[in-house]
């Protein structure tokens, strides 16, 4: 599949951008090759700028359980935008998003919106230390919560497929504040407990596993994680890729966990920037103006974000047959990789959570962070430029998520499949 307007645009993007993107994982550096430039985007199809059309498995990363340009989502955003695009000032949707917050999460009593996932984990990871007036951070290799200095210590996403889990820039004495541990190793969560509990103020986890690639929470790692409330130790569950994908509720309702906070993002602006941090009263009234610990944003709340979050939230909400829609729509994607795969001969797993899915190429199980990076990077690249050159859009990283939204179909799962097929 030729795409020469796409190189010429990322030539020129070079120019003028560090690596020519504005996400690192973009720059397809894992894989290899020029990305396409997406100029247009309806349903579970995107479109380059040289009319190449691609069945979409990356979603925006997440964000589009409803497909591409879901009408109803942009109706609402232009009715907005015709009145105006930000104030600094109250909205009355924002009040609106976060009552439909609190439906979907029950335990929530407060919601604070800011505009990315990092900001969000950022400012759950201050309240927590403000609420318990502790200051280290327990977090697990391959976890990715954002961009945040205390957070880029054995991180996943991009800075997992660049080959570089830390970052430049951050420096030690802060690093030292995180103590990471090996997810899916309860016996590792609990012994530190036991020598440490007393001065960790949070543990910060992905409920499922998106930025290692998908991994599964066991059910003893998880009971693990609660009995750090023993300890006084707040439990943050970072939902910014889980929340309202792998049920209404996320991860939360679908695990049965009972988070003290939660971090949100991704559908919860229905495509626009938008996230949020989130948990009971008593500690969420320690956050400014009514407490001491301060996080502010121009743009937090912004009226076009809420109005496309409360779009999707209520499409959502009004058709609680989607997740079950989801769940068998991913289990015949993955039957089927299964079948090409073992067919072609190739080692490989493929972990599942609902519409989540990532492909490993190495024996399974695959089920800690040192596991997923058993996978044979170079079989992935085949896998991956195979799938694209036939108008298939995985992420181009084998440490990411591919996601599936309603706007897919069973021809399109059949697609793909012929694709792996003839790829392989």
């Amino acid at each position: 599949m030729e795409r020469p307007i796409s190189q010429k645009l990322f030539a020129e993007a070079q120019k003028h951008i560090p690596g020519g993107v504005s996400s690192p994982v973009r720059a397809f550096k894992a894989v290899g090759g020029t990305p396409p430039f997406l100029v247009r985007g309806e349903g579970a199809y995107v479109w380059d700028a040289d009319g190449n059309r691609y069945l979409d498995y990356v979603m925006s990363w997440g964000p589009l359980i409803l497909g591409h340009a879901h009408p109803e989502v942009v109706r609402r955003v232009q009715e907005v935008a015709q009145k105006g695009l930000t104030f600094g000032a109250p909205h009355p949707l924002e009040a609106q998003l976060a009552q439909a917050v609190k439906r979907a999460y029950p335990q929530v009593e407060l919601v604070r919106f800011v505009n990315s996932g990092t900001e969000a984990t950022m400012s759950a990871i201050r309240l927590a230390r403000g609420y318990t007036g502790r200051k280290y951070l327990v977090k697990f290799r391959g976890n990715y919560h954002g961009h945040a200095d205390g957070l880029l210590v054995e991180a996943g996403s991009g800075a997992l497929t660049l080959g570089v889990p830390s970052s430049a820039g951050v420096p030690e004495e802060y690093a030292r504040l995180t103590l990471v541990l090996e997810y899916n190793d309860p016996e590792a969560l609990r012994a530190l407990l036991r020598e440490r509990g007393e001065e960790i103020a949070a543990i910060l986890f992905e409920p499922v596993v998106g930025n290692a690639g998908v991994l599964v929470p066991t059910p003893d790692f998880l009971q693990a994680l609660h009995e750090a409330r023993a300890y006084g130790v707040l439990l943050i569950a970072d939902e910014v890729m889980t929340g309202f994908r792998l049920a209404f509720g996320g991860a939360t309702e679908r695990l049965g966990l009972e988070p003290d906070l939660i971090t949100l993002g991704k559908i919860l602006g229905g495509g626009l920037p938008a996230a949020a941090y989130a948990g009971r009263r008593e500690i969420m009234e320690k956050v400014a103006p009514l407490g001491p610990v301060y996080q502010a944003g121009t743009l937090s709340g912004n009226p076009l974000a809420m109005a496309a979050g409360l779009a999707t939230l209520e499409i959502l909400e009004r058709n609680p047959g989607y997740y079950a829609y989801l769940e068998g729509l991913g289990a015949a994607l993955e039957a089927g990789l299964r079948q090409v795969l073992s067919r072609k001969g190739i080692p490989h797993a493929v972990n599942r959570v609902g519409s989540m899915l990532t492909v490993f190429f190495a024996e399974g199980p695959v089920v800690t962070f040192q596991d997923a990076k058993r996978t044979d990077l170079g079989l992935f690249r085949r896998f991956f430029h195979g799938l694209l050159d036939r108008g298939v859009y995985w992420p181009p990283s084998n440490f990411e998520a591919a996601f599936l939204s309603v706007a897919h179909r069973e021809e399109d799962v059949a697609k793909t499949l012929e694709a792996l097929d003839q790829a392989l």
